[in-house]
């Protein structure tokens, strides 16, 4: 069951939603008591504001607080989202999958089906250039805090895991029942257990840098080895223009 203030922050979109579901901190599995939520989802212009000369909102970014609770909530439209599923976007992938689900629908059961003919090797280009991101702005703090720490690892690990599977898993408790790093839930207790404890000795960032270099290239590899296609097939493709016709036709009165 999810806080009536999310519940209520979605209401009050003004565009059909295909589907809503929650990710940031608390999809990779380590929310503090106050993280804002990050909602994310699909939404569906209607026709006359695709055809005719007053164009709809292709993406709608919401940023309210609501009883000290921060809500961020992003939808983009239809098309706009289809085409960053056919693009190596890790992100949007983890948004589909999602399993903290607010809002869903026939077509977001339907999207899920055709976003696996989606995941591709190049998509290990996203984790790649996100956890080297990460691992800069983790750099550049003094003191260096466990958070941005956890980001990295927990990009990495996903990344790892969907050349390996072919599944998407960002929540990173989970992927380390697979990976078992030792360090994993002791950054994440000591992430939880607020700032006072949520940052780094000075000695901890070679052994911590030590396995930011050796995961990066774990994820490589695992590149190298997938049996994952180059690009999204050509009836993933066919089927995507399928759906989105669809939805828009099927509310076109």
């Amino acid at each position: 069951m999810f806080d009536d203030r999310l519940e209520n922050e979605i209401d009050l979109q003004p565009y059909p939603l295909i589907f809503v579901t929650v990710s940031g901190a608390h999809l990779y599995g380590f929310p503090s008591p106050d993280s804002d939520y990050d909602l994310r989802g699909l939404h569906r212009l209607p026709l006359g504001e695709i055809i005719g000369l007053k164009q709809g909102r292709e993406t709608i970014e919401t940023t309210v607080i609501r009883d000290s609770l921060e809500i961020d909530l992003v939808t983009h439209d239809l098309k706009k989202y289809f085409q960053m599923v056919l693009k190596r976007n890790g992100y949007v992938l983890e948004q589909i999958y999602s399993p903290l689900v607010m809002r869903t629908s026939p077509a977001h059961d339907r999207l899920k089906e055709i976003a696996r003919d989606c995941i591709t090797r190049r998509h290990s280009h996203h984790y790649l250039g996100m956890a080297s991101n990460q691992w800069k702005l983790f750099e550049k703090e003094d003191p260096r805090r466990v958070k941005p720490l956890l980001y990295v690892f927990r990009v990495l690990l996903t990344g790892i895991h969907l050349m390996r599977s072919g599944r998407v898993e960002a929540n990173l408790l989970s992927l380390n029942r697979e990976f078992k790093l030792p360090y994993i839930d002791d950054l994440v207790a000591r992430k939880l257990a607020g700032p006072e404890k949520g940052t780094l000795l000075p000695d901890d960032y070679p052994f911590f840098e030590k396995e930011f270099l050796r995961l990066m290239a774990k994820l490589e590899t695992a590149a190298e080895k997938t049996k994952l296609p180059e690009t999204p097939s050509s009836q993933a493709r066919e089927d995507l223009n399928d759906l989105l016709v669809q939805l828009r036709l099927e509310k076109a009165g």
